[in-house]
């Protein structure tokens, strides 16, 4: 899949006519000191929208997590701009940090973090208990298929289940954003495909922006866009005339 140029309006990829939920310009997050730098971003422009399913496609090391932890508010950038809504999420103190990722995000990471001695709905309802306009886990567990597993401990359920469990963890709380990184890095074929099902399934019927980071280039195909990343740079963007099903990926 070749990289297309980069929009010199913002990355946007083909126009958009609602403002987007984010502003993202000349962002750049650097580690280390004057004797040893690290540029994990650099200059990075790019505008998200609400109700889009966007694939950041990158190798290992190209800035990918370190944009994902921008955009989830985990970490604040060195320099640019971030907003989110047109508020500047990059100026943001930690408590106003905290509140955004507790109402707005919603995360899925490679490892599924549930609490082994808590049920699949148990897992779930730490959220929707702390939430301020939740569904309810039944209703979370249901959307992403896993009705009749959710009196399920972890240790009876596959890595797919436990994965969508974690998927219902983070929608139960009607996130107006889900970030997920690597979801399907830890699982076979089969068993990933299901998952990207279940999260094909959250942006369709919740019309959450979905944000999914990858090395694997073939799940870009169920994307509206596709962000490419390389050395913290955003090096072209790509929109799917047709989104391809979940089902229908192989690798």
């Amino acid at each position: 899949m070749g990289a297309a140029p980069v929009d010199p309006e913002g990355a946007r990829g083909e126009p958009q006519k609602s403002p987007p939920l984010y502003r993202v310009r000349g962002l750049t997050r650097l580690y280390g000191s004057a004797g040893g730098v690290v540029r994990a971003l650099d200059g990075v422009d790019l505008d998200l929208y609400g109700g889009e399913l966007v694939v950041l496609l990158g190798a290992s090391g190209s800035g990918k997590s370190t944009l994902l932890n921008q955009l989830g508010g985990l970490d604040v950038p060195t320099s640019g701009t971030l907003e989110y809504r047109g508020w500047d999420l990059g100026k943001a103190d930690e408590s106003e940090r905290t509140r955004f990722r507790r109402e707005a995000v919603g995360f899925v990471f490679q490892f599924y973090n549930l609490i082994p001695s808590l049920t699949g709905r148990e897992n779930v309802a730490l959220i929707t208990e702390i939430a301020r306009d939740p569904m309810t886990p039944e209703t979370a567990l249901e959307l992403v298929g896993l009705g009749d597993r959710m009196d399920h401990f972890p240790s009876q359920m596959s890595g797919g289940q436990q994965q969508r469990v974690a998927i219902a963890r983070a929608i139960a709380k009607r996130p107006e954003v889900l970030l997920c990184d690597e979801p399907t890095g830890a699982l076979d074929v089969r068993t990933g495909i299901t998952v990207l099902e279940a999260v094909e399934r959250v942006n369709r019927e919740l019309g959450t922006l979905t944000v999914v980071i990858t090395h694997n280039a073939v799940i870009a195909r169920m994307a509206d866009r596709v962000v490419h990343l390389s050395d913290g740079r955003v090096v072209g963007v790509e929109s799917n005339p047709v989104r391809c099903a979940a089902s229908e990926l192989e690798w």
